[in-house]
């Protein structure tokens, strides 16, 4: 089972970028679907974003669409994250993800966080304004 380890996150202020970066471990990494989700405080867990096991497929949230892109080099076992334009409506804790079997274009449904295989510690992302 792959390891993942997110990193990347600060305190920005609105309409700032930042870079996450999910580094994972173990001989699997190019088997399994990826993505992101964050939770901000008093909220439940949210999909951002999703990418399948070669990179050529990606998906987002309406929230994070046109702001935030989505990417993976399994060469060098990392998941990235790169976040434009952000708002303070993005502030929460973002969580790299991995499953070997749930395909990433159903990530976004309600609940399938409940389902995913691996999750890293997160990361606290705090956008002022």
């Amino acid at each position: 089972q792959v390891q993942l380890a997110e990193s990347g996150g600060g305190s920005v202020q609105a309409g700032d970028s930042l870079r996450l970066s999910c580094a994972g471990s173990g001989r699997t990494f190019s088997r399994y679907e990826m993505g992101w989700f964050r939770q901000a405080p008093g909220k439940e867990r949210e999909f951002v974003a999703s990418i399948n096991w070669s990179g050529g497929s990606t998906y987002y949230s309406d929230s994070v669409k046109g702001r935030f892109t989505v990417a993976r080099n399994n060469a060098e076992n990392t998941l990235y994250l790169q976040m434009n334009s952000l708002k303070p409506e993005d502030t929460a804790i973002y969580y790299c993800a991995a499953d070997p079997n749930r395909g990433s274009s159903t990530w976004y449904i309600t609940g399938a966080n409940n389902y995913l295989e691996v999750w890293g510690q997160g990361t606290l992302v705090t956008v002022s304004s």
